[in-house]
């Protein structure tokens, strides 16, 4: 069902995981794709597999002009923005903070909530020009609840989901739908990395239990649409039995 046909999607973190989930899943509901990440050959494979409705940019979130030229080239491309998707983030090097070396801890946060923010500065004008548009930003159960080791991945995950809070603040009257998504813990590289660093319960987690990428993509995919209106200004949370169904999952 093309839900989003005509729409352009820019996608941050697009070669892996989550965002090469939601990149297909877009597609499949008719959207174009601007797929960016800091993985050039894996997001262009990614595109030459969708097609022609996908283009695909190197780029590293944190570095504005970067992101900056993500959004010329749907604009260019495909005439707009209709959906910003702020996927990109990190979590190594997991450690406590006595033992963590601070250029990664700022590099965490330099990915995880300047990207974030660089995103939004970057779309905005855009979507305020053509009279709305929505930023999705994956938060994370880490915006809330401290974990051993996670100091630099909480604090960036609490702060991108205040950044979220601000842009529905200042925007919403301008036609943007800012929606936080927390999709709890998800079958991606990040979770072996997790699970590698043997710290905090959350390494200790039997791999059955994360949900796949695919249900996280199709609840990105909800939200992007007038569906999920009433949802627009909150942190949806994928654990939810009614968001599931609404989003069409499995409970």
């Amino acid at each position: 069902m093309e839900q989003l046909g005509g729409k352009t999607v820019v996608i941050t973190g697009a070669s892996r995981g989550i965002g090469a989930a939601a990149a297909r899943a877009f597609a499949a509901a008719g959207a174009n794709v601007v797929l960016a990440a800091r993985s050039e050959a894996a997001v262009h494979d990614l595109a030459a597999e969708i097609g022609a409705r996908a283009r695909a940019v190197a780029c590293d979130v944190a570095d504005y002009d970067q992101v900056a030229a993500v959004v010329d080239l749907a604009v260019r491309e495909f005439g707009g923005i209709d959906v910003l998707v702020n996927n990109a983030g990190v979590i190594e090097p997991v450690a406590r903070i006595e033992h963590g070396d601070p250029k990664e801890w700022a590099g965490v946060i330099a990915t995880n909530l300047v990207g974030v923010y660089n995103g939004m500065r970057a779309a905005l004008p855009v979507m305020v020009a053509a009279g709305g548009g929505t930023v999705i930003t994956i938060s994370s159960g880490a915006a809330s609840n401290p974990l051993e080791g996670w100091s630099h991945y909480c604090a960036s995950k609490a702060a991108a989901k205040m950044l979220t809070d601000c842009l529905h603040k200042e925007a919403e009257a301008q036609g943007l739908r800012a929606i936080g998504l927390s999709p709890g813990t998800v079958a991606t590289e990040m979770q072996v990395q997790i699970k590698d660093s043997g710290i905090n319960p959350v390494s200790q987690l039997d791999p059955s239990v994360h949900i796949p990428a695919d249900w996280v993509a199709d609840a990105l995919v909800f939200l992007a649409t007038e569906a999920a209106d009433d949802l627009v200004g909150t942190e949806v949370s994928l654990r939810d039995p009614e968001i599931r169904r609404r989003v069409g999952v499995a409970p």
